[in-house]
């Protein structure tokens, strides 16, 4: 089989592959190198970086339907392409090439959440379970016929971060299990439902601005739906201008006076700030510039005295 992946949900997916006995990973197909951090250095993906430690041959297109490409791959002659977290739709000249077929790994339950962010869109909408699903790869987003599903509950301590890890471990478990079946005719594909699907749209950085208008408990999912990436922000305004006012921690607390965006109290528990419902009770902040602190650290240097309004 050939995997395509990049980002680090795939990762145990291809690690599961390779221990399999029955299985053979010949190419490994990954997005280019990109610069990141202060320096803007070439990095390779997770995906790259596990298959090197593998000892695997990786190719990275710049497109998967350039023609110079799709000849490489032809060549390769796989018997299967396994897709988890790649970050570009496969073309029809592509799911033609292997003679079983292209399955995905999507950290969802399709049809709800197709598309890029299925974990933190789960978080921010409240539900109480998600779980995993392996599908046939259609030309389509995500709307390939269903092979097998996994769930788990979304717990009220759950992040971005923590559901991520255990759905790519929950998913390459049930990616070993499945293939088996499915080369065997054991697992018969079905066709999503039409009800229920619902679309995850890539999140952005802005996503993370507070509307204090909103209720706590909306502000708290996404809080955790966004961390780590991108974060939860507002505005602290100063006698030198608007500072950004990250916050990596807080509760829903019962509150009923005051406006939205208010400070309503601040202690070495953490500093109240009302919503449009109720209040979040804030015990972790970082100033633009400044450190990730707690409570008592922070308004040692920053006071956050009650009737401030943030925004």
């Amino acid at each position: 089989m050939v995997f395509f992946g990049t980002a680090p949900l795939a990762v145990p997916s291809l690690e599961a592959l390779v221990r399999h006995p029955a299985f053979q990973v010949t190419v490994v197909v990954t997005q280019p190198d990109r610069p990141r951090g202060r320096d803007l250095k070439l990095q390779p993906s997770p995906v790259k970086a596990a298959a090197l430690a593998l000892g695997l041959p990786v190719w990275q297109p710049t497109r998967c339907r350039d023609a110079e490409f799709l000849a490489q791959l032809h060549d390769a002659a796989p018997d299967l392409i396994v897709v988890a977290a790649y970050g570009q739709l496969l073309p029809p000249a592509l799911l033609e090439i292997p003679r079983h077929g292209c399955l995905n790994v999507h950290a969802s339950l399709l049809p709800r959440h197709r598309g890029a962010a299925p974990i933190q869109w789960a978080i921010l909408e409240g539900d109480t379970e998600t779980g995993v699903t392996i599908m046939r790869v259609d030309t389509g987003l995500d709307t390939g016929d269903l092979l097998t599903q996994t769930t788990t509950a979304i717990l009220p301590e759950d992040n971005a971060q923590t559901l991520h890890d255990r759905l790519a471990m929950l998913g390459a478990e049930l990616l070993v299990r499945t293939i088996p079946d499915y080369l065997a005719g054991r697992i018969i594909p079905r066709p999503q439902p039409a009800d229920g699907a619902t679309y995850a749209r890539k999140i952005t950085r802005d996503d993370g601005r507070l509307d204090w208008q909103r209720p706590a408990t909306e502000l708290h999912r996404r809080l955790r739906a966004f961390t780590p990436w991108p974060g939860v922000f507002t505005f602290l305004t100063e006698t030198n201008g608007r500072r950004l006012l990250k916050i990596w921690a807080a509760e829903v607390v019962p509150a009923t006076a005051g406006r939205p965006g208010e400070v309503l109290a601040t202690d070495a528990h953490g500093v109240r700030i009302r919503c449009g419902t109720d209040a979040l009770c804030v015990t972790e902040l970082q100033r633009e510039g400044g450190r990730r602190l707690g409570v008592a650290q922070f308004l040692a240097g920053h006071p956050l005295p009650p009737g401030t309004v943030l925004g």
